[in-house]
């Protein structure tokens, strides 16, 4: 009974035996099945992980500068209201949602954006509560324009 390797492929050539080979063959459907669903759940709950304020942002046409890990918005929306990062704030709670947001550190840089309606008098109203609050870095958020 101890047949070889080598006798069972010939008796199979032959038309003998109906012995198995062994095939090292890896079967790779299944892998790719679960790639594809992987990546469907991917395109579908990317955009859903984004989350943005409706603001029809003004173009700019310099190069833009690098951005921190996590900076600190505060975007002033057509109708006038304000919001830090998503959460609507008033202008009297600004200075405490701000020092929330930057763990009281001045020194870090507030990203101001507001919509293409908001006025420049009303826009300058926003700045001179930042540098009340004591945050002297601020820049100005717009659209890339270059192109």
């Amino acid at each position: 009974m101890g047949v070889k390797l080598g006798q069972a492929v010939g008796a199979r050539a032959r038309g003998g035996s109906d012995d198995l080979v062994e095939s090292h063959e890896i079967n790779v459907t299944p892998f790719i099945d679960v790639m594809l669903v992987l990546l469907i759940i991917f395109m579908v709950a990317a955009p859903l992980a984004t989350v943005d304020l409706g603001v029809d942002l003004p173009a700019s046409a310099v190069e833009p500068s690098p951005r921190p890990d996590k900076p600190v918005f505060v975007t002033v929306k057509p109708d006038l209201s304000m919001a830090v990062g998503e959460d609507i704030v008033a202008r009297d709670t600004l200075t405490a949602t701000l020092d929330a947001a930057t763990k009281s550190d001045k020194n870090e840089r507030i990203f101001l954006r507001a919509d293409k309606a908001v006025s420049y008098g009303d826009l300058m109203e926003v700045m001179n509560l930042l540098r009340n609050a004591g945050y002297l870095k601020i820049a100005l958020v717009g659209l890339d324009g270059r192109s």
